[in-house]
């Protein structure tokens, strides 16, 4: 008689089994391609940060580098290190192990969202209070939280075995979640992370069957929050005005995103050339953070553009790839989900790079300065592995 686990794999075209079986004495090899592609991404982007910060670094004007041109470089790619490692840490775990510890993971991550908001304990930064200092980084609760929705809608998704189509006990407890978590983010505030956490939910929730009318609603209540956030905070209004017309106030409002067309604008076809960029001479705000796109279409030009865009779509079809034939519907939902929300910051932060949307602080995964955002996007990328160490080799 085949086994259970045989039984649910998504060859044969039967239905998924909702949870895998513990099989980790079975289990393959990691997929290649999507590892290499991580590598590579992770290696050019730490290549740019040295690049688009070395200016930054020596000429900091509030000195916190030290003079030491080299000062972001060193500590990314430290934490890049690390991250390979955290990456195949994860892939060894089996995808039973996160949906065990998936509820920790959603109260650890409530709980970090209500602390950040504490004085002294959260740091407050133009205005926000986002930030938690662990004295040698800081980090944002809310990267967190992205994949706490993920592995935690996905357990309740294979737990309601009657679908999500009653209200009560199907679809209610996503949106109290989801208004507990956009409750607390928006007392920080941060608008871009309660836009890509709605995203996320709302995605998980079709990925489990959700009928389409409730998206229709969906849709109507997130452009009513858009409009009470565009009403409540000043910021949103000016970044709406500066999407809109940033030449009209480019000393101001539109600063950044000027600054930012300057720098794609320049790059031509073939770019000014590699460590040649010029708006990363203090004219570029964030330029190796949030629009480090814009200093790599700069020395890269459009070729180079197309060329990273093109890497990055390999690994997000890769990833959806994977998540199609894996064992279960844990994994699947799991790995779809990581696999959008990498593909939603990569969309964003170039549209944001373009102002084809008003600007918001999203970074480019794998790219964008930060050691514990890197830490945590190479986590999911390991989770990605360890669930194609489950995929049935073809025979």
């Amino acid at each position: 008689m085949a086994s259970k686990t045989e039984s649910a794999v998504s060859y044969s075209g039967a239905r998924l089994a909702d949870y895998t079986e513990d099989i980790s004495g079975e289990r393959g090899p990691v997929d290649l391609p999507f590892t290499l592609l991580s590598l590579l991404l992770l290696t050019i982007g730490v290549v740019m940060v040295l690049s688009a910060s070395f200016a930054r670094a020596y000429y900091d004007p509030t000195n916190s580098t030290g003079g030491n041109a080299t000062y972001y470089f060193v500590r990314q790619a430290l934490f890049a290190l690390c991250g390979v490692g955290v990456m195949f840490a994860c892939s060894r775990f089996p995808m039973s192990f996160y949906r065990q510890i998936s509820g920790i993971v959603m109260l650890v991550s409530l709980a970090l969202l209500a602390l950040v908001l504490v004085p002294g304990i959260g740091e407050k930064v133009n205005g926000a209070r986002r930030w938690i200092n662990l004295k040698f980084t800081t980090f944002q609760p809310s990267e967190i939280t992205k994949i706490a929705v993920i592995m935690w809608f996905a357990v309740l998704i294979c737990k309601n075995k009657d679908g999500l189509r009653d209200f009560k006990h199907g679809l209610l407890p996503f949106i109290i979640l989801l208004g507990i978590i956009c409750g607390l983010l928006v007392l920080e505030p941060h608008m871009s992370a309660i836009i890509i956490i709605l995203a996320i939910g709302l995605v998980m929730l079709f990925l489990g069957g959700l009928p389409l009318y409730w998206f229709i609603g969906g849709g109507l209540a997130a452009g009513t929050l858009l409009g009470v956030g565009y009403a409540i905070f000043p910021y949103v209004r000016d970044r709406f005005a500066a999407w809109l017309n940033p030449f009209a106030d480019a000393s101001d409002t539109g600063w950044q995103i000027v600054q930012s067309l300057y720098a794609i604008g320049s790059g031509g076809m073939l770019g000014l050339g590699l460590g040649n960029s010029r708006q990363k001479y203090l004219y570029l705000p964030e330029e190796h953070n949030d629009f480090i796109f814009s200093v790599y279409c700069e020395e890269l030009g459009f070729i180079g553009a197309m060329l990273l865009l093109a890497l990055f779509a390999l690994l997000i079809i890769r990833g959806f790839w994977l998540s199609m034939h894996v064992r279960d519907r844990y994994s699947a939902l799991v790995g779809a989900g990581i696999t959008t929300h990498l593909a939603m910051q990569v969309i964003l932060n170039v549209a944001v790079c373009t102002n084809s949307i008003p600007c918001t602080g999203i970074s480019l995964p794998l790219f964008s300065y930060g050691g514990t955002a890197l830490l945590l996007q190479m986590a999911e990328l390991g989770i990605i592995l360890s669930l194609s160490r489950d995929i049935p080799e073809k025979r």
